[in-house]
């Protein structure tokens, strides 16, 4: 009996809606906890949910020795420095600041992928991506944001957004030989390797100190489970069935999930502006998809 078949833009925006919650998680969190003891905690919990969900529906793969250098610097470009930047950018900016900045990628991505892999773009492909940036602007606009003292948190976001474009185009040469499962299992496995050292010699004091309690907990399992596992798991689908420059045109969805959340969970207030925004940004994402092959 074969499964049931998931469409991929499904995929797409859960892994949109887990990443925008991130941002709210990954905020709470770090009341207690430094980035990098987000980060590294995170990632242990993925990859060893990841593991044993390959082991226990017997699809466990090695990786060949062949690909082991791609894998690598996949991993070194996301998770580790995509973490680096996502979390300090919130550290030193708001939640909803910093999914605007990483839902930036979708502006950069058409050209990574013209570059790497020739991946042709429409016109109808283009004026989604410009429709949907429309309303990520409308949306930064009816906040009354203060760059002073945020700048090196916008920078950071920058730089994960830059990573993140990077990370694609192993993503995409790595989807041709393995499961989406299989290689975020490997890349988080490896990113926690990489945090290890710098979580040893800067933050550990600071773990210990904290007494754990269901509101830390939960937003852990949270993070670990549905951002840093499923979501990467749902994405990397994605870019294997539509591409690099499609499939990040969903970005653009996690400042919109963000902000009625937010509203929602920290009471962060939800203007006629902001409803504007995100119809223009849910309006660009249908536009870019209209572009079909004869």
């Amino acid at each position: 009996m074969k499964g049931i078949k998931v469409p991929v833009h499904l995929y797409a925006t859960a892994a949109m809606l887990f990443w925008g919650l991130s941002f709210i998680w990954t905020t709470s969190l770090l009341v207690y906890f430094q980035p990098v003891t987000i980060i590294f905690v995170r990632l242990l919990i993925s990859s060893s949910f990841l593991f044993f969900l390959m082991l226990v529906s017997g699809r466990f793969e090695k990786i060949r020795k062949e690909d082991f250098l791609l894998l690598l610097g996949s991993a070194i470009f996301n998770p580790f420095l995509y973490f680096l930047g996502e979390n300090f950018g919130v550290k030193y900016t708001t939640p909803t600041l910093s999914s605007v900045i990483i839902a930036t990628i979708p502006v950069f991505s058409p050209l990574v992928a013209w570059f790497t892999f020739k991946e042709k773009i429409s016109r109808l492909n283009i004026l989604g991506i410009a429709v949907s940036f429309s309303g990520i602007a409308v949306m930064l606009a009816s906040r009354n944001l203060s760059f002073s003292g945020e700048g090196r948190g916008v920078l950071a976001l920058f730089g994960a957004v830059m990573s993140s474009l990077v990370f694609s185009v192993f993503l995409k040469k790595l989807t041709r030989k393995y499961s989406p499962v299989t290689l975020v299992a490997y890349q988080n496995i490896l990113g926690a390797i990489m945090f290890l050292p710098v979580f040893l010699i800067f933050e550990s004091d600071n773990i210990i100190a904290v007494h754990l309690n269901i509101k830390i907990v939960s937003a852990f399992l949270a993070l670990s489970i549905f951002a840093s596992s499923l979501a990467f798991v749902f994405f990397a689908k994605t870019i294997k069935e539509i591409g690099i420059s499609k499939a990040n045109i969903y970005s653009n969805l996690i400042p919109v999930f963000t902000a009625l959340f937010s509203y929602f969970l920290i009471a962060e207030p939800f203007t006629l502006t902001k409803l504007c925004g995100i119809i223009l940004v849910i309006g660009g994402v249908y536009l870019s998809e209209r572009n079909k092959p004869r």
